[in-house]
């Protein structure tokens, strides 16, 4: 049976697309804002339904200055649909996301979202697949007061980086 090429690169740029998105989930819950960064083209957008909609630089921006006011947070990729055009793709990522957000009062709350990621993906001169394009749908919300446990641990203290030693799961921009 001959190789098909085309079906063979279809499925590497799926795989790579998936990594992809869930690097996106690890930078935003290891709260490193190089690595998200990295993964957007240079003209990227980005649109989180009412909280932001803008430049991909100026989501990240965004999203380094809420870093303190979140404890946790939790992204939880579920299915994901990939179409791959040459260099260009699009997908819709469906995931659950939990954070843990302060209130007015001075406590916590839970933040549980039921998303939609329908993104535009492409291939950059490095090879890298980067978001050219991200919409985010919210198809359910849910707020509520918090009063759990937990190590709630992120960022660069997560035992993430001293257990898994290999250059992906390491802070910063893919090599």
């Amino acid at each position: 049976m001959a190789i098909d090429e085309k079906a063979l690169q279809s499925v590497i740029d799926k795989d790579a697309i998936r990594d992809l998105v869930l690097l996106y989930s690890r930078a935003i819950d290891r709260q490193d804002i190089d690595l998200l960064k990295d993964l957007y083209t240079e003209d990227a957008t980005d649109s989180h339904g009412d909280s932001f909609d803008g430049s991909a630089g100026d989501y990240c921006k965004f999203i380094a200055g809420s870093f303190p006011y979140m404890p946790y947070s939790g992204h939880h990729v579920c299915n994901h649909l990939i179409a791959v055009d040459g260099d260009e793709a699009s997908g819709e990522v469906y995931a659950l996301a939990y954070h843990l957000i302060p209130t007015r009062e001075g406590g916590k709350e839970e933040d549980f979202m039921a998303v939609r990621y329908i993104d535009n993906y492409r291939r950059c001169a490095d090879g890298k697949w980067r978001f050219s394009r991200r919409v985010v749908t919210y198809d359910f919300k849910l707020r509520r007061p918090f009063d759990g446990g937990g190590t709630l641990g992120q960022g660069a203290s997560d035992p993430s980086y001293a257990v898994c030693t290999q250059r992906l799961f390491q802070r910063g921009a893919r090599a």
